[in-house]
């Protein structure tokens, strides 16, 4: 299809309680950015049932307009209605670009509306921006395993389409004196198009309590640990700064700690306040998860170790050593 406008859509991902996630609210930060160079608006498409906390939070956080489908057809994602609501919208008003949250359901919603309106779909992108040259969204994106960076381009179809990581962008600081043009959209599902429902979630305890994407501190455990048991003064440290714990993909991988604590490519990208990394190497698939932290310290006996390269404070040394002095400090300053 043709771009009718040069707007930036970002897709705001709803909850069962009309809320938005994370994610989509993120997504308006760097999508204001390209809105601005692209010269279009910035759109946020809420879809879902009883949204009008998701529609106020858009518009806080600098959407220019908002377009909501709201039916109770929409209160739980199916993969149906979804790419049926999305790409009717996107023929009717024909955006230049969409960026959409790479969660479970945006890498599923994703792809089906990129393949019905016959464009490409850059996934999984961990940085955005314009090409100066051709004035195209610059996708970026981990490839070959994580091991090198790739910009993706999409010069020849509109939408131009991508996921985004939760965790990449921080969302911008909330203007309840904002407004932005409404326009509410009826797009009728009928239940025979629906061919798929969700009888049961089966909801993982843990991942609920494990908030990575969400944490201000974290404090991450890697193959330095040297086993399980190795966590214990990583964890010591994370209650006593009152953090998330969090662990690189080689402990996961050797079974020492739940998926659910993993960032890094293959797990959560995160961007806390303080990130406190622990035995960790920083191979490049975990620095792709946690390199926009506001702050980072490293702790690692070899001195040669990649994290300092993108550590704002490193200490050359012993973590079973240097975990516990560290904890006891801060268990005196905290009283």
């Amino acid at each position: 299809m043709e771009a009718l406008t040069k707007d930036l859509w970002v897709f705001v991902e709803t909850n069962e309680k009309g809320s938005a996630r994370n994610v989509g609210i993120e997504l308006l930060t760097p999508g204001r950015m390209l809105a601005d160079k692209q010269g279009g608006a910035l759109v946020a498409v809420v879809i879902g049932h009883q949204v009008a906390d998701a529609v106020r939070e858009a518009t806080e956080h600098g959407a220019d307009k908002v377009i909501v489908v709201d039916s109770e057809v929409f209160q739980k994602y199916t993969t149906d209605a979804y790419t049926i609501a999305l790409s009717t919208l996107a023929v009717k008003y024909g955006p230049t670009s969409m960026l959409i949250g790479a969660t479970n359901n945006g890498r599923d919603l994703g792809p089906r509306v990129s393949c019905r309106l016959k464009t490409g779909l850059t996934a999984d992108c961990t940085g955005l921006d314009i090409d100066e040259e051709s004035g195209n969204v610059a996708w970026t994106r981990p490839a070959f395993g994580g091991n090198l960076m790739a910009t993706i381009l999409c010069p020849d179809h509109r939408p131009q389409i991508g996921t985004v990581r939760p965790g990449v962008f921080k969302k911008s600081e909330p203007d309840a004196s904002r407004k932005a043009e409404i326009t509410q959209v009826d797009i009728p599902v009928d239940k025979a198009d629906i061919r798929t429902q969700v009888l049961e979630v089966i909801r993982d305890l843990e991942s609920e309590f494990v908030d990575l994407e969400g944490a201000e501190i974290i404090v991450s455990g890697g193959r330095g640990v040297g086993g399980p048991e190795g966590f214990a003064p990583v964890k010591a440290l994370a209650d006593a700064l009152k953090a998330t714990l969090g662990a690189s993909r080689a402990t996961v991988d050797a079974g020492w700690i739940s998926h659910s604590h993993q960032v890094g490519q293959t797990g959560k990208t995160v961007a806390p306040k303080l990130y406190i990394a622990c035995g960790i190497s920083g191979a490049i698939q975990h620095l792709a998860g946690m390199s926009g932290s506001d702050c980072i310290v490293a702790i690692n006996k070899d001195p040669d170790a990649p994290i300092f390269d993108v550590a704002d404070y490193g200490v050359v040394g012993n973590l079973f050593e240097v975990l516990p002095v560290l904890t006891e400090e801060i268990q005196k300053a905290r009283g």
